[in-house]
């Protein structure tokens, strides 16, 4: 069996990324299967293995000490489990349970805002890519001899005579000014205050003069938004219909 610990482009750590696993067999028995190999090595703190489409095929296995998943990846690569050579190398970022157990409940907050952050910018980015490609044929060479014309329900809208790319509001890189909508008529200031004001840097809700259901809130940082808007974002308010969240448009 190959090994990759020791030429690995990834610094060790203690989480092991695996992939070209079986995607037919069930998560459970997936799980129970990976735990009696890699518990072999050491401890394992926990195995993540998911059902969505991007994740198929692939888990992570968690260990206490970077020795043991190193000991792991060069012993186990390219073993065969369920009929397939499984393709082993240190994960890229550390797993949850890790940053838990170096840093505590504090560090781990921060890690998942910074992972949250990074999962938005990409896709701010996949959407501007795929704005780009409705925007002119895959292949095709730019047309330099006019301005582009605007494509209805491309998403475009034309500036200083060329057309522009708009990012879905979904899809808005983080910042730390929230956009809000779908506010009850009746929302106060005071509400919005208690509501986001329970979050890390809150600085004001600004209500929007002869607007109803609409607000802006701010913080001092993205990791304030971020954490609020992952909380709030859906959230039932006033009728019990659910508010929408996004950051404000730079």
């Amino acid at each position: 069996m190959a090994t990759v610990a020791a030429n690995s482009s990834i610094p060790p750590n203690p989480t092991v990324y695996v992939r070209n696993l079986q995607e037919r067999i069930k998560i459970d028995n997936l799980k129970e299967a990976l735990e009696e190999l890699f518990s072999e090595y050491g401890t394992i703190v926990e195995i993540i293995a998911k059902t969505n489409l991007k994740a198929k095929g692939q888990a992570f296995i968690v260990f206490d000490n970077v020795e043991s998943a190193t000991n792991a990846i060069e012993e186990i690569n390219g073993f065969e489990l369920f009929e397939k050579p499984m393709v082993l190398d240190y994960a890229k970022t550390r797993s949850d349970a890790t940053v838990l157990r170096e840093g505590g409940s504090e560090e781990l907050e921060a890690h998942k805002r910074r992972r949250l952050a990074e999962k938005e910018r990409k896709q701010a980015h996949e959407a501007l890519e795929a704005q780009k490609k409705l925007k002119r044929p895959a292949g095709a060479a730019p047309d330099t001899t006019r301005p582009a014309k605007t494509t209805k329900g491309a998403g475009l809208k034309p500036t200083s005579g060329a057309a522009a790319t708009v990012i879905p509001d979904e899809y808005l890189p983080p910042n730390k000014i929230l956009f809000l909508r779908d506010l009850p008529d009746n929302i106060d200031q005071d509400t919005l205050t208690s509501v986001f004001g329970r979050f890390e840097g809150f600085t004001e809700a600004r209500l929007v003069p002869g607007r109803k259901g609409i607000a802006f809130v701010e913080y001092e940082n993205e990791s304030g938004a971020i954490s609020a808007k992952e909380a709030t974002s859906g959230m039932p308010m006033g009728d019990g219909k659910p508010i929408r969240v996004t950051y404000q448009r730079q």
